[in-house]
């Protein structure tokens, strides 16, 4: 197999990995709050959303040290590692204590950082400048097929249901553990790429071993660099300019992947079926990524007007979504009680509605994403650890913040929240682009 085409293997065996592990954990924290407000125990006090909120906060201030760990284990067993925890995590809801919850959430924030810094620099070292935005398309298609197949399940499993038992709890995540560690396992098959070009290339060396541990007297020398490194790295012009977009992402993370689906599950005027309908909004949801990962993927590699057409549209897809849900979905809904909501907000709630919105998410995430994956690999090729640790402390520090006081805003605040968020950060990718442009006019910018 030519170096090109096990590159391309070796990101969509990552991708697949990826996809088995958020099967289950993007599955798990979109109804897991449903899940704690149906449990039945005294002993139990947690909250999902500040689950969320623990482990995004953590994720954030763990991705100083991420470069460092990846640096001196390796990629490959830094995602197997991480990818342990994630399905302990998930483990956890089969009988869920407080104690356990929130440590368990800990853990997982920081086997986050780690997981997504080993993924930044597994993707870059398996592209090249013609196809960093072909392959960020391609991972972040194959990433959120886990949208699709976690909650096709959990749509079928709590179909027509009021309440969900313990026994549907443990079943539910009994099977959502072992799908996280069979994508744990997968990491296993992705191979060191080979060079393109001749072995006494150093560049070229360097990248072909990058799956490998550091040696002793490298790793010592990563520590002392990599965490001051990434903080010289973070007010850079350019990445400063890119954090407000990427912050957004985190507040719209928040929002499709836990917030939105418990608003769907507390509107009690959907019907019997609005515990079900969770799972409907999470595969509609997973179809708009899909759809766009995959479109826009391809796009990266022949719009001549670069990035900012697809953002563009990330956006104004977004503001479709929010005026809709703003008008179909009760404002105390993110809040509600276990017994739903009888509100109503200003059109008769329709479940169509709500689904075109979970797809409208869906697919605005995708654009922002999959150029922001795009741009940060471009730019910071020779630095890309602490680029992506970079990016991850961003988004999930602004994760951690929604997730908190998605406990206490109302649905229309955190709707105006995402808007402003989002137009200041179309702003400002705008302007990062421009600079990519102006700065790199002598390489063939149009193929990106």
């Amino acid at each position: 197999m030519s170096p090109a085409g096990k590159s391309l293997l070796n990101i969509i065996v990552l991708g697949f990995g990826f996809m088995f592990m958020f099967t289950a954990f993007q599955t798990c924290g979109n109804v897991e709050q449903t899940v704690i407000k149906s449990f039945n125990s005294s002993e139990f006090h947690g909250s999902g959303y500040t689950s969320m909120a623990i482990i995004y906060g953590v994720f954030s201030a763990s991705n100083l040290i991420a470069p460092s760990v990846v640096t001196v284990i390796g990629p490959q067993l830094s995602m197997f590692i991480s990818g342990l925890l994630y399905s302990g995590y998930i483990a956890v809801f089969i009988h869920p204590f407080t104690w356990s919850f929130y440590t368990a959430s800990v853990v997982v924030g920081i086997a986050a950082a780690v997981l997504w810094t080993a993924q930044g620099n597994l993707l870059t070292i398996n592209s090249t400048d013609a196809t960093i935005g072909r392959n960020s398309g391609i991972f972040w298609a194959l990433l959120q097929c886990s949208l699709f197949f976690g909650n096709i399940y959990i749509y079928f499993a709590w179909h027509q249901k009021l309440h969900i038992s313990d026994k549907d709890r443990q079943t539910v995540f009994i099977s959502l553990t072992i799908i996280s560690l069979v994508g744990t396992f997968l990491f296993f098959l992705i191979q060191r790429p080979e060079p393109e070009t001749t072995s006494s290339d150093p560049t070229s060396l360097e990248a072909s071993e990058s799956l490998l541990p550091a040696d002793s007297n490298e790793a010592n020398s990563v520590l002392a660099s990599v965490k001051p490194y990434s903080v010289r790295l973070s007010v850079t012009k350019e990445m400063l300019l890119l954090s407000t977009s990427i912050a957004y992402t985190g507040l719209e993370l928040t929002f499709y992947s836990g917030v939105y689906g418990t608003c769907i599950g507390a509107m009690t005027l959907f019907g019997d079926d609005a515990k079900g309908l969770i799972g409907l909004s999470g595969i509609f949801i997973g179809i708009g990524e899909i759809l766009g990962g995959g479109v826009f993927g391809l796009l990266n590699k022949c719009n001549q007007y670069g990035r900012n057409p697809v953002v563009l549209l990330g956006l104004l897809t977004h503001f479709l979504a929010f005026y809709l849900i703003f008008l179909n979905i009760a404002s105390d809904a993110p809040i509600a009680p276990e017994e739903g909501t009888q509100l109503q907000a200003y059109i008769t709630p329709s479940i169509e509605v709500a689904l075109l919105c979970s797809f409208l998410l869906g697919l605005g995430d995708s654009c922002f994403n999959t150029q922001l994956l795009s741009i940060v690999g471009y730019m910071f090729r020779e630095d890309s650890a602490p680029a992506f640790a970079v990016f991850k402390f961003v988004q999930s520090i602004t994760a951690a913040v929604a997730f908190f006081y998605s406990n206490y805003l109302l649905l229309h605040w955190q709707l105006l929240i995402m808007a402003l968020v989002g137009f200041l950060g179309t702003i400002t990718f705008f302007a990062a682009e421009l600079l990519v442009a102006a700065g790199r006019r002598d390489t063939d910018y149009s193929s990106i």
